[in-house]
């Protein structure tokens, strides 16, 4: 056997293209004849439309068409998630606008600056109505009513059978804990470039766009055009980043196609970055969590009430309270009950969708806290807390009492891992010398345990083909946005092809040439098109095997792949390369593979994160954060770093400095670069990142999810350390995002004798809502 490629930190083969800037972007893109378009948004979040005067627009130079709602016959629809019917968003709004960016026009001219000054001309006439900007005031009784026919404002909820979790609890803690709203903010923002088939031609209409799931949008794109998916091409080139933010069909997308199908031209559109900001967010829970336990620290219970913020439109972002964080509301212990009652709220803000980890940090970082203020509350120490509560390595395949099947787990290998790198004992005594000296700059020590759910949903597809020189062609059904599909899956197949990495050319995200698959999210790309690729390259490899036995006059059972071909095994001499097997075949010798999991697996780590809080300005300065992350097998050591340093340097922004906002009448604040504050390299932590290796058994590579882990671990232990750096002054709790002057006042709070509770009494709403069985629905959305 040729030495295995497995396992090695083999470099990024996209990586040359993408430095020298040779990459292919869609508004890189150039087609003759080539419209663009820019869009008419609403300046107030809640308004009928009382009229839209398109007329001096439409004589402006350059314009060829104006439309507004209604003139594309477009229908309402989702964007990803359905969530609400009743909260359907048509691609042009018609009646009334629902949030600040929401779509009232589309003006195309020959040049993006034509169309940009047509835009300005477009009078319309808004009768203001009441916006709700915040998920609880939302559901207060009164509030407005944002869609007709969707009570409260509650969009979905969901509430389990359970009751008494709390019952006969020695300790119960309690706390509302908030997780801000974020701005995705890839660094390639969203295009399009719409081009009308031929007539006659295989396919009516060819979307390049700038998305994480090409055969997803394309579905999304037919359903909204009417048209059958097959006769919709989608090309993703390259993807400046998606984060969950280019899943699905956006409303702006489905406009431009349908504009080039109405005008017989290619259309085009690049959102700004302001755009970019306005259109959709993630995150966004107000979570009421409170936990028993027994006078030993052993959990009794959790009882969660939580809010999510849909935004406008039913935001499937605001059902991720009811479906992912629900899922993975038991976490890494063994919580015998579990009440969970959850509710997805509709404001007037921007549609708020996924972000990497959509539901789950959510749910890491309601439970951490817990167990901080648990700690507190038992005098044990946090980690000691944690450990007399993990579930044992040989309690799995463990269901949680949320009815979650977790497939393996060896927690308390990554928690001391964590522990280990980071020094802790050495960090206890450091943090006892600050605080006996009563210096201004307090140590904060903070940990976090996780798992995660990843590779849930459906299958996914791997083509493999040796071609008659010898080179290997794969294809996958998930599309790559920046994660390195290329050089991962090429190594899987020239391991098992024994060919050399250059010899492997990869294609993926054109559904006119990879015929299905589920694209990217949800940390699914090696387990399932990882395995999918793998299997067919095997099903090639017995192929292969065969012929060789023939030109060898061998056993089939004897033939070993070998370096550039097969051999017999015994017979050093007797080889053949894949050039001659393909000759003997006749034609390339190809195989398709569909691969479907046995199930979501259950990725898992531990963090720890040093801080140093200014107790005089409430300043907060990262110094250290260790990363153990546990993924199952690892195929390339060094993407899997990537991944873990991109999670954690989006988890440690969250915690201190990044939140979208908006006034009280619904206009954001921080919609632009200058107000959301978007740290650089020079603001992150040293970084230590480690693994342990538990492998599943839900598909052959042995492999976890690894994309989002470091995101779900990360922000708790930040915000574990920031609170406890100020534990000894009293603080118990402090909410996202850490800022200076929210750390500041919860000093002077302490000083004063004044530091507020951290729980408060949940919305009445969830005395109203019904029992509901969730079903398998967090399988279904385990994808996003």
């Amino acid at each position: 056997m040729p030495g295995s490629l497995l396992g090695n930190a083999v470099r990024r083969v996209e990586d040359p293209d993408l430095l020298r800037g040779r990459g292919t972007f869609v508004d890189n893109l150039r087609i003759d004849g080539t419209l663009h378009v820019a869009f008419v948004r609403s300046p107030v979040a809640h308004a009928r439309l009382a009229g839209v005067d398109t007329t001096e627009a439409g004589k402006a130079p350059g314009v060829v068409a104006v439309y507004r709602g209604g003139d594309l016959g477009l229908k309402p629809g989702f964007a990803f998630v359905r969530t609400n019917p009743k909260c359907a968003r048509p691609p042009l709004a018609v009646d009334r606008v629902h949030f600040v960016g929401d779509i009232v026009a589309a003006v195309v001219a020959e040049t993006r600056a034509q169309a940009v000054d047509a835009a300005e001309l477009v009078d319309v006439d808004y009768d203001d109505l009441p916006a709700v900007v915040d998920m609880e005031a939302a559901l207060a009784p009164g509030a407005p009513a944002q869609y007709d026919g969707v009570p409260g404002n509650i969009v979905h909820s969901v509430r389990s059978r359970a009751v008494g979790a709390l019952d006969g609890a020695a300790h119960v803690v309690r706390a509302r804990i908030v997780n801000q709203r974020l701005a995705v903010a890839p660094l390639e923002t969203n295009a399009v470039l719409a081009v009308p088939g031929d007539e006659g031609g295989p396919h009516d209409l060819t979307l390049h766009l700038s998305t994480q799931m090409p055969h997803n949008a394309r579905t999304g794109a037919a359903r909204a055009l009417g048209l059958d998916a097959e006769r919709i091409r989608v090309v993703a080139p390259h993807v400046g980043g998606a984060f969950g933010g280019k899943a699905g069909t956006s409303s702006e997308t489905v406009v431009v196609a349908a504009a080039a199908r109405e005008l017989g031209r290619p259309v085009a559109w690049t959102e700004t970055r302001s755009e970019a900001m306005l259109t959709m967010q993630g995150r966004g829970q107000v979570q009421y969590a409170e936990l028993g336990l027994d006078a030993d620290g052993r959990i009794t219970g959790l009882r969660c009430r939580v809010v999510g913020d849909c935004g406008a439109y039913g935001g499937f972002g605001g059902a991720l309270a009811a479906w992912s964080t629900r899922s993975m509301s038991s976490g890494v212990y063994a919580i015998p009950k579990i009440e969970y009652a959850a509710i997805a709220a509709a404001t007037t803000t921007s549609p708020n969708g996924a972000f990497r980890g959509a539901g789950r940090p959510e749910a890491a970082a309601m439970l951490e806290r817990l167990m901080d203020l648990a700690a507190d509350e038992t005098g044990l120490d946090p980690v000691e807390i944690r450990r007399r509560n993990l579930i044992a390595p040989d309690a799995f395949p463990y269901t949680t009492a949320i009815g979650t099947e977790y497939d393996t787990g060896e927690y308390a290998k990554a928690l001391d891992e964590a522990l280990r790198i980071a020094g802790y004992d050495g960090l206890l005594a450091e943090q006892a010398a600050r605080r006996e000296r009563g210096d201004v700059c307090q140590l904060g020590i903070g940990l976090a345990l996780y798992v995660e759910v990843t590779g849930g949903g459906g299958g996914e597809f791997g083509h493999v083909e040796v071609g008659t020189d010898g080179t290997v062609t794969v294809r996958a059904g998930t599309s790559a946005h920046g994660q390195g599909h290329a050089t991962t899956f090429s190594m899987l197949v020239a391991d098992r092809l024994g060919v050399p990495l250059e010899k492997v050319r990869f294609e993926q995200s054109d559904t006119a040439v990879v015929p299905r698959g589920e694209g990217t999210g949800g940390s699914r790309s090696l387990q399932l098109g990882g395995s999918a690729v793998a299997g067919a390259a095997d099903a090639v490899a017995d192929r292969g095997r065969a012929l060789a036995a023939e030109l060898l006059e061998a056993s089939v059972d004897d033939i070993e792949v070998v370096d550039g071909g097969f051999g017999v095994t015994g017979a050093p001499g007797a080889t053949v390369t894949w050039e001659e097997v393909v000759a003997r075949a006749g034609e390339p010798v190809v195989a398709d593979h569909d691969f479907v999991p046995g199930g979501a697996t259950y990725p898992f780590g531990a963090h720890v994160a040093v801080v140093e809080v200014d107790t005089e300005t409430g300043g907060v300065r990262p110094l250290n954060h260790v990363a153990v992350d546990d993924c199952g097998r690892i195929v390339n050591p060094l993407i899997v770093a990537g991944q873990q340093m991109g999670g954690v340097a989006q988890g440690v922004s969250q915690a201190l400095w990044e939140a979208f906002e908006w006034d009280e009448a619904g206009n954001p604040v921080t919609s632009t670069f200058a107000d959301y504050l978007m740290p650089s390299a020079v603001d992150m932590p040293p970084m230590t990142l480690a693994n342990t290796v538990t492998e599943t058994d839900r598909n052959p590579l042995g492999a976890k999810g690894i994309g989002e882990s470091a995101t779900v671990g990360s922000t708790p232990a930040v915000q574990n350390a920031v609170v406890d750096a100020l534990s000894h002054l009293g603080v118990r709790h402090l909410d996202l995002p850490l800022s200076p002057a929210s750390v500041a006042r919860a000093v002077l709070a302490a000083q004063g004798g004044d530091l507020a509770d951290p729980w408060s009494e949940p919305p009445a709403a969830f005395d109203t809502i019904p029992v509901t069985d969730a079903g398998d629905e967090d399988e279904e959305q385990a994808n996003i």
